[in-house]
């Protein structure tokens, strides 16, 4: 197991938690080693000096020594900023935890996040950290991070003929979209609106960093979620435990506040 001594890189902590009576171990995306574990010494000591670095949804640059396999070790932090809305409101740091979980599963501990996925993530948590609707974030990140887990849809065209104007029904059996030409080769389809279908095929290119002003009807955002839902639930199978907790919570809130049908206050095309 080699060890990478003095490294700096910049990173974001996921978690943490305690491990025997002072010390923790502390989870962080990082830009150069992907998810690594780190054990902190000392936590609870009088005069502990990096309590704010390893608070969750802090961002900054670390150094630190780095095991390829195990534990790693923090020597120092500098230039930190902690995402604040994330970090008070349960329903944000519900969304933003279940981005950095799906991504985990996604790539795997102790790996190097290919791409500009590091990034992207980090961007992710940003904008919602800074208003943008959780929601869509949310479902961008999970459309584009289908082809991490190796069931990329082809959302371009119709998988058969290539068409590339709407209508498209999806189907799960040829990965992707069908014109109405050959919606006959799928009874199963999942008969989708094109609104759906629209932003299905907008989110997987979207680039994070050109993220706009997107306001969606309820209905919408229902439907991109019960389909994002099926699909992960059927081609990827998996379901997180913050992925949970999420359902749970909005469940929770629908009870007590339903949601109106329709808000003429919003566009989505």
């Amino acid at each position: 197991m080699a060890t990478h001594h003095g490294e700096v890189f910049e990173g974001l902590v996921v978690s943490r938690q305690n491990y025997k009576e002072r010390d923790m171990l502390v989870k962080i995306l990082t830009d150069r080693f992907g998810y690594k574990t780190f054990f902190v010494r000392g936590v609870r000591k009088r005069g502990f000096k990096m309590g704010a670095a390893i608070l969750p949804f802090t961002h900054g640059t670390y150094i630190g020594n780095i095991n390829d396999v195990g534990l790693s070790f923090l020597t120092a932090p500098r230039g930190l900023q902690q995402y604040q809305a994330i970090s008070e409101d349960i329903a944000l740091n519900a969304y933003a935890t279940y981005i950095l979980a799906l991504a985990e599963r996604a790539f795997g501990s102790d790996t190097i996040l290919p791409g500009l996925w590091f990034e992207k993530i980090i961007e992710a948590i940003w904008l919602i950290d800074t208003g943008k609707d959780p929601a869509v974030v949310t479902n961008i990140i999970e459309v584009q991070l289908l082809a991490a887990f190796g069931v990329a849809p082809q959302l371009a065209g119709c998988v058969v003929c290539q068409k590339t104007s709407r209508p498209f029904d999806y189907s799960e059996s040829y990965g992707g979209l069908l014109c109405p030409q050959h919606y006959h080769l799928d009874p199963h389809r999942l008969h989708l609106d094109q609104r759906t279908i629209y932003y299905l095929q907008a989110f997987s290119v979207l680039d994070l960093k050109k993220l706009g002003k997107v306001e969606l009807r309820t209905e919408t955002k229902q439907r991109l979620r019960q389909t994002l839902d099926l699909i992960y639930d059927h081609q990827v199978g998996i379901y997180l435990k913050a992925k949970k907790f999420l359902d749970q919570m909005d469940s929770f809130a629908g009870m007590f506040h339903p949601l109106p049908k329709k808000d003429p206050k919003v566009d989505d095309g």
